[in-house]
């Protein structure tokens, strides 16, 4: 059973300026109906502002909340940021929080949008508004769900905003494995960095996942995982500097669920990067990965009690 968290206002409608496409967070819904595998959808409530602003600079969330964004930040996002865009993005940044609370549950669950790893403390970034990865995790932290929370980022970019806004902490560790040319041009620092060349195929990949995951786990010992799933290290991907296949990207999801599920640990992901010119392609191929996830988890019980 997949649990799949998304919300209508998702699909924001698209803004007179930028060239962010919405149209896949649709398609990503109906590849999942017309799968015929087992789903429930989940809708969630928008992201409270306390919680948004206990990461982010209250004067930009503010600035968000109002639609008021100054036009060098919203240059800065690639979008402007209009009423619907702040009713998304509460909405992405909830399903994230959603998507934690039922894997507490079922061991694993999806949001079908979010993984926001480029908003930074006072401004959105590179598509991304508020960063739902990091205020999900200090959430969980605050709430008492957890104690340690990684945050595994396999967007072919790497989550400079998530490194920036969890930098110093002891109880959030960031890993991101990515395209070491692609964007952003400076990375920030994160707990671990893997840092790719160009052209990397399936079984370069997997070697640097399969050497630098569990040596994080020993090291850090997480008792939950935030993933976050992009599938833009596809070879056929519009932003993607790496060369997996549909086989690899499964490869991929199935090891990050497998080794959370195996030691106990559960695991929320979120949808990531994914561009192309048929967004119906680039949606199958997140619809794919979150239905491999899914399937990884059916191997191992529900947790048994949730904290």
């Amino acid at each position: 059973m997949l649990h799949v968290v998304h919300h209508a206002d998702y699909m924001a409608p698209r803004p007179e300026r930028g060239t962010f496409r919405f149209d896949k967070y649709y398609l990503v819904m109906e590849e999942l109906r017309a799968s015929g595998a087992p789903i429930t959808e989940h809708a969630p409530e928008p992201m409270p502002r306390e919680w948004l602003e206990a990461v982010h600079c209250p004067d930009y969330v503010d600035e968000v909340f109002r639609a008021e964004v100054p036009r060098a930040k919203e240059r800065r996002i690639g979008f402007p940021v209009t009423p619907a865009i702040t009713s998304r993005v509460r909405h992405t940044n909830g399903g994230t929080w959603l998507a934690a609370q039922l894997a507490r549950q079922h061991g694993y669950a999806a949001n079908s949008a979010a993984g926001s790893h480029h908003a930074l403390h006072d401004t959105g970034a590179g598509y991304c508004v508020f960063n739902d990865l990091a205020v999900t995790a200090n959430r969980l932290i605050a709430e008492r769900h957890a104690a340690r929370v990684l945050i595994v980022d396999l967007d072919v970019h790497q989550g400079d905003g998530t490194a920036s806004l969890t930098a110093g902490r002891e109880d959030i560790f960031t890993l991101s494995l990515h395209a070491e040319k692609n964007f952003p041009v400076r990375k920030a620092r994160s707990s671990r960095d893997v840092g790719l060349p160009d052209g990397v195929d399936d079984d370069g990949y997997m070697e640097a996942l399969t050497r630098h995951l569990p040596e994080v786990f020993a090291e850090f010992a997480p008792d939950f995982v935030l993933y976050q799933a992009g599938v833009d290290p596809h070879h056929a991907d519009k932003l993607g500097r790496l060369a997996l296949t549909d086989a690899g990207l499964a490869l991929r999801d199935r090891f990050v669920v497998t080794a959370c599920r195996s030691r106990g640990v559960v695991v929320a992901s979120a949808l990531g990067g994914g561009y192309g010119d048929d967004p119906r392609i680039v949606a199958a191929r997140h619809a794919a990965s979150m239905l491999t996830m899914a399937a990884a988890n059916s191997a191992f019980p529900e947790p048994s009690s949730t904290k």
